[in-house]
């Protein structure tokens, strides 16, 4: 046997014997401490799982198993969460993780109200694995909200970044996730668009920018106003309703009712009958009907779609065509594309062709915002997802759209808001 293989055998049995020695070691350590843990003593086990866990060998999957049931026993101790959770981040991270660690630190997660990283840790899980219970899991957590602690005695639908709020009789301005903006001190206040909104104070109208200093003083007498977009704001003047800027500059062309303006259009009645109207003075849906469908805030149009009252029915249009879609009400569609509608007493959902693609099952219902709608069962508001599936159990007075992950809803305390922890755009 030559010189060459002769040292070759000799390292291959020094490796051998030396990672036999450490798997030895190992298991003993193992032993000890599961000893040890069989009479409550955690705290000595720890460090003995600790060494074993450290070494590169058979056991060591084994030992961090058990290391992880001690932390877990000794989790009121300074360190061993940090020291849990680090343990799960390593075993997470190697190739070929399970999907029960992806699992085991979610559940860990969500143990302790750090809903965020429980569907952090579910997301990674999903994207290594693909596995189907994590999926599920995800799926049942991704609607958990937190709900904040200010409350108003009114809260408006949510518009661009901000809200109008009403607190001791008169409104002021919310940020969309509640917290307060421009402070309740006006008679009467509009949506907030780009760096105003419109406001009443003493009878005098004008406009405040997002630090409730004055930017624009209507000179005319307004005795009302709508809601500001696309840089147009309805305003009651003497001889009936105006188009008027940002700027109060009033347009020419009155109306006896004016909505507030979405995507270059709003709803607008004249000579007792109602339309839609754009932003010169052509007429998408001429003026033959009893009402134009509009939400809260006077918005009517989306997605090329209005809903138009005739004769106690209402008729679906797209880019200014009827459809042919009957319904006995409905709200405006928003730009995710499911609407709300209701036939013989119960509330389902359409697409913009007017298939219906959710059940007529609730008592009451909002049009889809953000993957989700408001809906009411029985007495309580809750929210469906679109699949249909109740995602936020019915508990609130009332219920209001989501927007950028929040919603207004009434609970018992007044309007509060409520923000997803998972909010995808």
């Amino acid at each position: 046997m030559g010189i060459g293989c002769l040292a070759l055998l000799i390292v291959s049995w020094v490796i051998a014997i030396c990672s036999k020695s450490t798997a030895e070691k190992q298991l003993d350590l193992i032993q000890r401490a599961t000893a040890l843990m069989a009479d409550g003593v955690y705290i000595l086990a720890e460090p003995m799982l600790e060494e074993a866990a450290g070494y590169s060998a058979t056991h060591t999957l084994a030992a961090e198993e058990e290391l992880k049931h001690v932390y877990l026993k000794l989790i009121n101790n300074r360190g061993s969460s940090r020291k849990y959770t680090e343990l799960l981040k390593k075993q997470m991270e190697r190739r070929g993780a399970r999907p029960d660690v992806f699992d085991e630190a979610a559940n860990y997660y969500l143990s302790i109200s750090r809903i965020p990283d429980a569907l952090a840790v579910l997301r990674e899980g999903i994207e290594k694995t693909g596995d189907e219970a994590l999926i599920a899991q995800y799926e049942n957590n991704r609607y958990a909200y937190k709900t904040s602690r200010t409350a108003y005695d009114y809260v408006a639908a949510i518009s661009g970044q901000c809200v109008q709020v009403k607190s001791d009789g008169l409104w002021g301005l919310a940020r969309a996730d509640g917290t307060a903006l421009i402070d309740c001190e006006y008679e009467k206040i509009s949506t907030f668009l780009v760096d105003r909104a419109v406001v009443m104070k003493n009878g005098e109208v004008y406009a405040i920018d997002s630090n409730n200093n004055r930017v624009a003083k209507l000179h005319d007498s307004a005795s009302d106003f709508g809601n500001l977009a696309d840089d147009r704001i309805p305003i009651l003047l003497s001889d009936g309703w105006h188009r008027a800027t940002g700027y109060f500059e009033i347009g020419t062309n009155t109306f006896q009712q004016l909505g507030m303006y979405s995507g270059g259009y709003a709803a607008a009645k004249t000579g007792g009958k109602w339309g839609v109207v754009d932003l010169s003075t052509k007429w998408l849906i001429p003026v033959e009907y009893d009402g134009i469908i509009q939400d809260e805030l006077g918005r009517c149009y989306a997605r090329g779609a209005v809903f138009a009252r005739l004769g106690g029915m209402v008729y679906l249009f797209v880019e200014g065509k009827q459809t042919g879609s009957i319904y006995d009400d409905a709200r405006p569609f928003s730009d995710e594309g499911f609407a709300a509608v209701k036939r013989n007493g119960k509330w389902g959902f359409i697409d913009i062709t007017g298939t219906q693609v959710i059940d007529f099952l609730y008592d009451d219902a909002l049009s889809f915002g953000q993957h989700l709608a408001a809906v009411k069962i029985g007495e309580l508001w809750g929210y469906i997802s679109l699949s249909g599936r109740v995602v936020i159990e019915p508990i609130f007075l009332e219920a209001k759209s989501f927007y950028t992950g929040t919603a207004p809803v009434l609970t018992e305390r007044g309007w509060q808001f409520i923000t997803l922890y998972e909010y995808a755009g």
